[in-house]
């Protein structure tokens, strides 16, 4: 008898239903597709057969714009594009990674701290998310991993590529090497130690809460060390509405300042009151104290302040609205949460920028052609990147046509909500 390869399992639809719950009954032959060529991406790199398939999704922000970080509320869904990998362990002491179009990654598991030279690259998180799952007990020595990976989750989507791999690597090694006794949630929290500390990035944890658990969750970080998550249901399709992404062509990987002076304008906030994160500070503080931060910190450190206050409420405004099924409720805290983030947050146009305005180009298109129906607002980190459309199933066809007249054509993507996250396949 033919042994089952997980090729031979693939042909013979077996991994089928695993497949259609993620990426729909009308995305089945493609996913099956991409399967195989994964599965031939492995064989040629590693000589060897894969023995299982790894997907995390990429994220999409509902709510809580910038409010992650200081502790406090977001709406987010995972969503149908994703990281996906054929897997296989060894006993080699590596992790090797090959990604579709990128040189070959070799991390040494015997070397789990941050190495100079290191951050902002795939490299560093491996190593990030190795490094903490070792030191929470994960028995990494004598074993390795060979992963080919393919992505339809772009650096720059504003989907969160980075979070998607690290719960995708987290995924793999908790499911390998450590009988699954990690949690979903917390997945991502080594997903947001390995950002922080080896990638270099102060993220918070929304992106990787977001792509661990998937579906619509509201998430309240009041404590990080023990996230509040709760399952929203939300058929937008049922609700007449498509979720678009649209590319506003301005790339944000270099932009790690612009979110760190955030972060940072918001700590001065913070220091005023003794406190280390604004969630700490009750709004009728921080009102009082006003003239006193306006020196301190900056007027534009106040403003933000301002956004986040505001925001934590339409968050959990938002979840509240699409439990009681009011989605043209859910809608006008979705725009208020746009202008939120232009006007205050001020995470649409990078400091100093005049000539090139993508990104808020992009709302003010999409706005015209909704004519006052739907919503729009900056999606995820901001300054370049991605905005967020709710669009009517009757515009549907013309906003996409006219955003890609202007901003290039698959520009915008329309995507649907995954309801589970970091997952194996096999």
């Amino acid at each position: 008898m033919e042994h089952e390869t997980l090729e031979t399992r693939l042909r013979a639809g077996a991994l089928d239903a695993q497949l259609t719950r993620l990426y729909g009954a009308e995305g089945l032959e493609a996913a099956r597709s991409r399967c195989a060529s994964v599965i031939s991406g492995f064989t040629k790199t590693f000589e060897s057969l894969p023995e299982a398939f790894f997907s995390a999704p990429g994220r999409t922000e509902l709510g809580g714009n910038h409010t992650d970080h200081q502790h406090g509320r977001v709406l987010a869904a995972g969503v149908d594009l994703d990281i996906l990998a054929a897997v296989s362990p060894n006993q080699s002491g590596m992790i090797r990674v090959q990604s579709q179009g990128y040189p070959l990654l070799v991390v040494d598991l015997k070397e789990l701290t941050p190495k100079a030279g290191e951050e902002n690259t795939s490299a560093a998180l491996i190593r990030g998310v190795a490094a903490r799952m070792a030191a929470l007990g994960c028995p990494l020595e004598g074993v390795g991993l060979d992963a080919y990976m393919v992505s339809d989750v772009l650096g720059g989507s504003g989907l969160s590529s980075s979070a998607a791999f690290e719960v995708l690597m987290g995924t793999i090694l908790n499911e390998l090497f450590w009988n699954g006794k990690c949690s979903a949630v917390e997945i991502a929290q080594i997903g947001q130690y390995a950002e922080n500390v080896f990638f270099g990035k102060p993220c918070g944890l929304m992106d990787q809460t977001a792509s661990s658990v998937g579906g619509v969750v509201a998430i309240d970080f009041v404590d990080t060390a023990a996230p509040v998550v709760e399952a929203i249901g939300l058929d937008l399709h049922a609700q007449g509405y498509a979720l678009c992404i649209l590319d506003s062509g301005a790339d944000h990987a270099d932009l790690t300042g612009e979110y760190a002076a955030i972060t940072n304008e918001l700590k001065a906030i913070c220091r005023h009151f003794g406190k280390e994160f604004l969630r700490e500070v009750p709004e009728a503080d921080f009102i009082r104290e006003l003239p006193a931060l306006r020196q301190e910190a900056g007027d534009r450190a106040v403003l933000r302040a301002f956004h986040v206050y505001a925001e934590n409420r339409r968050a959990k405004a938002e979840a509240d609205a699409l439990r009681a099924g009011d989605f043209d409720g859910f809608l006008t805290l979705v725009r208020e949460s746009g202008r939120s983030s232009a006007m205050y947050l001020q995470n649409v146009v990078p400091t100093g920028q005049t000539d090139r305005q993508e990104l808020m180009v992009t709302i003010a298109l999409c706005e015209s052609l909704l004519g006052g129906r739907g919503a729009v607002r900056v999606h995820g980190g901001g300054f370049g990147g991605t905005a967020q459309a709710f669009v009517p199933l009757d515009l549907l066809d013309s906003f996409k046509a006219g955003t890609e007249a202007v901003l290039g054509s698959g520009s915008c993507h329309v995507v649907t909500i995954r309801p589970v996250g970091g997952v194996a396949i096999k």
